[in-house]
């Protein structure tokens, strides 16, 4: 692309777009969350077996006869259990809180949806917008795609040479991350991040930008038919915006549920193990070894990392809530993410 594009612009793709490393980046938003989870506990364990064996006095010795030390830290563990898993069934209530209203709320917010499909229905020029959220934006993608073909056709009897190039390139690249975002867009379901991610990965909020641009500063050499055709495309894309938010709002809630539910299922075996290590845990009752590793060492730190298992889980999490939420700050065509543009943003 020329000017208005260039090399400078953002990448399409999330991973163009951000510094972070592409394993790091896998690691926060695409990396299954229970893998995230086992992959932190197995360190944590590992960290814990390794401090046991460099400690050089022997743990049978340094607990001595009351166990004073075990209980201590196994004590503090019943406390952040009950209440990090309290704070986080309390935190998703409030999310999940404006599902709760009177009919009245209920059917304003049904007239919103409604109007809003009938929008996209009139903008798509079909009968009934498809009801699943991949095929809703699979639908807006192709779309967008027809109307920037249309704008490059509309261009093609110009004399402004220059005016051409720029169109030209900025279609096609626009058709192209379309098309990688419709064919990612194939056969994901709602409830997974596949979804999220696919549409995270349309960069509209520079197609946006670039539009207006390109349109602005050749608006003397523009027939009405161009001008009505970036008109089209601008439309389409400022439908993707809201679309977008709206399917990460609810990915949101339907995470923090399944947050929710992690945190109790993990929470009852890990104050099982805390109150056990409490009550009956003697470290001169374990005697021997395995790998050359004292027993007593393996079982305090296997019992501390199933104690911490809800707060990881609950790490892994947020995690990806938080990364999604950073990079989804702005909605439109404001670009938050610091690139080498300044240039074209003068």
């Amino acid at each position: 692309m020329s000017d208005s594009g260039g090399s400078s612009q953002p990448g399409d793709t999330m991973r163009e777009r951000v510094d972070e490393s592409r394993r790091k980046l896998w690691i926060l938003m695409e990396a299954n969350r229970w893998g995230v989870a086992g992959g932190i506990l197995l360190a944590f364990f590992l960290s814990l077996v390794i401090l046991g064996i460099l400690d050089p006095s022997p743990l049978q010795q340094y607990i001595g006869p009351s166990d004073d030390a075990v209980d201590t830290v196994f004590q503090g563990f019943i406390g952040a259990i009950i209440t990090g898993v309290t704070l986080v069934v309390t935190l998703n209530q409030l999310v999940l809180s404006q599902e709760l209203g009177p009919v009245g709320d209920q059917r304003s917010r049904m007239k919103g949806a409604m109007e809003f499909r009938q929008d996209v229905e009139e903008l798509l020029d079909v009968p009934t917008a498809p009801p699943e959220p991949a095929s809703f934006m699979e639908a807006l993608m192709n779309e967008t795609e027809d109307r920037a073909e249309a704008l490059a056709d509309a261009v093609e009897e110009s004399r402004d040479e220059e005016l051409k190039d720029e169109i030209r390139s900025y279609v096609d690249g626009l058709a192209e991350n379309a098309e990688a975002v419709s064919d990612r867009l194939e056969g994901t379901q709602f409830g997974t991040f596949d979804l999220l991610s696919a549409i995270l990965n349309f960069n509209y909020s520079w197609k946006i930008f670039l539009a207006r641009k390109i349109r602005n500063e050749h608006a003397d050499a523009l027939t009405e038919e161009v001008d009505e055709a970036f008109d089209d495309i601008i439309e389409s894309l400022e439908f993707f915006g809201p679309s977008r938010e709206h399917f990460k709002t609810l990915y949101f809630q339907w995470e923090l549920v399944n947050l929710s539910r992690s945190m109790l299922y993990t929470a009852i075996p890990a104050l099982v193990v805390t109150i056990s290590m409490i009550i009956y845990f003697d470290a001169r009752a374990i005697p021997g070894n395995t790998l050359g590793i004292s027993n007593d060492i393996l079982v305090v730190s296997l019992a501390c990392t199933i104690a911490v298992v809800p707060f990881v889980i609950l790490l892994s999490y947020i995690l990806r809530i938080a990364t999604v939420a950073k990079r989804t700050l702005s909605i439109g065509p404001f670009i938050l993410r610091e690139t080498a543009r300044s240039d074209e943003l003068e």
